[in-house]
């Protein structure tokens, strides 16, 4: 994409664990604005790649550059707080609490401060505004007093979006965002990542490939750690090593 903007790039990015490759040698670019999807079969180092990212994981070797910077090594709290956040496979939100409480939260931690609970009601209902406005965003405006718990799995993953948009990410990191949901939930939670990356960058891992077909500008094909193909979809799609890789074993 010649002359756009990369806003991450990781250069001979590498994972070893006790001799196993995970991730070896992946030079990645993602465009600001764009959606970008990395996909692969099960066991391909995308999840860890996304560990790299946000430094749950210490790289073996290679570097990471967000917005021109080397953040390679950074705590994941530092990371975050650049505006690269992560959301995670399985549903990370507190399940007794409403999903109002549960934005509400990530909006303290957005803000700096400590958690609050000691604080008064008034204290905490200044942030009500702003939660309210980020549930009816991702469709829950008339679950703002329902406790997550009692969520559906899709509003659940719903919710989970909410709270990583509390945080105000330029570059947000989907793993699975369609994981386990059936159809109505797909088109539900791909219909929200497209309204959510008119603003901001989203680099996502993915098995289904017609939701990836349907969102991304951008594919990365990881197999056995390295990068196998990029490229849109119809490239990517139509690539003989992709076919035989993953396409050939994964259905949209």
């Amino acid at each position: 994409m010649p002359g756009s903007e990369v806003i991450l790039e990781t250069r001979g990015l590498s994972k070893e664990f006790r001799g196993f490759i995970a991730v070896k040698r992946v030079d990645l670019q993602v465009v600001r604005g764009t959606i970008h999807a990395l996909i692969g079969p099960n066991g391909a180092g995308k999840t860890t790649c996304f560990n790299l990212l946000t430094g749950f994981l210490p790289a073996t070797g290679g570097t990471i550059t967000y917005k021109g910077e080397d953040i390679t090594g950074a705590a994941p709290a530092d990371v975050a707080r650049k505006g690269l956040v992560r959301s995670f496979q399985i549903s990370a939100v507190f399940p007794y609490l409403t999903a109002l409480e549960n934005v509400r939260i990530a909006l303290q931690r957005k803000r700096g401060a400590s958690f609050d609970f000691w604080q008064s009601d008034r204290v905490l209902r200044e942030l009500d505004g702003r939660a309210a406005e980020l549930l009816a965003a991702v469709g829950l405006r008339d679950f703002r007093n329902t406790l997550a718990a009692e969520l559906s799995y899709g509003r659940k993953r719903a919710l989970e979006i909410a709270t990583t948009l509390a945080l105000d990410p330029e570059l947000m990191l989907l793993d699975e965002p369609t994981a386990g949901m059936g159809h109505e939930d797909v088109e539900r939670i791909a219909a929200l990542i497209q309204r959510v990356a008119k603003d901001r960058t989203v680099l996502m891992v993915e098995h289904n490939l017609g939701v990836v077909a349907s969102l991304s500008q951008r594919i990365t094909v990881l197999a056995r750690g390295e990068v196998l193909a990029e490229g849109d979809y119809l490239s990517v799609s139509k690539n003989p090593a992709v076919v035989a890789a993953y396409l050939g074993t994964e259905h949209a």
